[in-house]
């Protein structure tokens, strides 16, 4: 190998390293440092939680009524869970629904009324079984129950 490669090779490390150096110890900057400024918000009508398989699990949009919610689906894509806030139509009370594998709600845990009285209510194939909450005219508790026939039995308290 001829000496003139050798002695260019060894002088361009040398040269790099003490460059390398010069740069990092003086704070002289050749290229702009990237900002690190945070942004305030993330605008989207609707952003989803895709799996490993790029199937929707969890998605944060607005229902066709115009509340906002967070939905969670099963692996075979149905709807399982939903907490959100009801439309403006419906004073935009919270709530939780637990869907069945129809995706009919078998369980709902909500506000209601106008004292935003608590309210669960346990459904099957889509019709009310037993109510449970705080009436919202008087926040006495009360428990109803529907028979098969959707025949009306309160069990305490009234609604």
């Amino acid at each position: 190998m001829n000496k003139t490669y050798i002695a260019g090779a060894v002088s361009g490390f040398i040269g790099g390293i003490i460059g390398a150096y010069v740069l990092g110890n003086t704070g002289l900057r050749l290229l702009p440092q990237a900002s690190a400024v945070a942004q305030d918000a993330v605008s989207a009508s609707r952003i989803r939680l895709l799996d490993s398989t790029g199937h929707a699990r969890a998605e944060l949009a607005l229902s066709p009524d115009g509340g906002p919610g967070l939905f969670f689906y099963d692996s075979h894509g149905r709807n399982r869970l939903v907490l959100g806030l009801y439309s403006p139509a419906e004073s935009e009370y919270p709530f939780v629904v637990l869907n069945d594998t129809r995706q009919a709600a078998a369980g709902i845990f909500r506000l209601f009324g106008p004292q935003e009285t608590p309210v669960v209510v346990l459904k099957n194939k889509g019709a009310d079984r037993s109510i449970l909450g705080l009436n919202p005219n008087s926040t006495d508790p009360f428990l109803v129950n529907y028979s098969a026939e959707r025949k009306k039995t309160e069990i305490f308290g009234s609604f």
